[in-house]
């Protein structure tokens, strides 16, 4: 008779998953927790099959959204990833050097030495410090001849004029997303020729390379959006149409 098979001593979820269960218990989905950390989503599923040490490197960044959500803070994924930014320690090489990790916020594109596109996003506490991620994306297409786009988010209150109606963006109402926490969501720039980066480089010198602040002022300025209003996201794409 063959021996018995021995079960194996169940082990309890170290912290990185303990933290990430109280968010899934939240409603978020792991892929959103893992976009919360800016990795991706196979990072989570190591915190549950690789042993009592996995994830020691987010278990700050997972602590403090938790408190943040459990505390009736802002739940979306944007403002939740710029809060665990403050927190992820980067892994060390073996050498003791940070090791190199993609990072999903700054995407530049380039074809044989050419730059072609670029995008990137900012929450609402990267914008309180100046949104300088969203920068090197007018820059590059300003060199380039090219043009940008942008999305924002704000308090819907604050929009003066209806979406979709030609004083706002004409045509791009599909572009509008309505969020739970009140804010809104909308697409300036058509997609299909945008506006003049050059001149976009102007108003961000204008304002010390703030991005966040150079569209807010033409928000305001052009009798979109009211005046002291604060935008808390923005995504900026960028493009040269010479290359499509």
């Amino acid at each position: 008779m063959p021996p018995r098979r021995r079960g194996k001593g169940t082990q309890p979820p170290n912290e990185a998953a303990r933290l990430t269960d109280a968010l899934v218990a939240e409603g978020f989905s792991k892929r959103q927790v893992a976009h919360i950390l800016g990795r991706n989503s196979a990072i989570v599923s190591h915190f549950y099959n690789r042993g009592p040490g996995s994830g020691k490197a987010f278990v700050d960044a997972l602590r403090a959204v938790v408190q943040e959500v459990q505390a009736g803070g802002p739940r979306d994924v944007e403002s939740l990833t710029q809060l665990a930014s403050q927190y992820v320690k980067r892994r060390l090489t073996k050498a003791g050097k940070p090791a190199r990790v993609r990072a999903p916020d700054t995407v530049q594109v380039t074809h044989d030495d050419e730059w072609t596109s670029g995008i990137a996003r900012a929450g609402k506490q990267h914008i309180s410090s100046g949104a300088s991620r969203l920068r090197p994306i007018v820059d590059a297409a300003a060199e380039a001849g090219g043009v940008i786009a942008f999305t924002v988010r704000a308090s819907k209150g604050r929009f003066l004029i209806d979406s979709g109606e030609e004083g706002d963006s004409p045509g791009v109402r599909r572009g509008v997303v309505q969020r739970s926490d009140g804010t809104e969501e909308r697409r300036y720039g058509n997609d299909a020729v945008g506006f003049d980066a050059r001149e976009w480089h102007q108003r961000v010198t204008e304002r010390g390379g703030d991005v966040a602040a150079a569209i807010t002022d033409w928000m305001v300025e052009t009798g979109r959006l009211a005046e002291g209003a604060k935008i808390s996201h923005v995504e900026l794409r960028g493009w040269n149409p010479g290359t499509y």
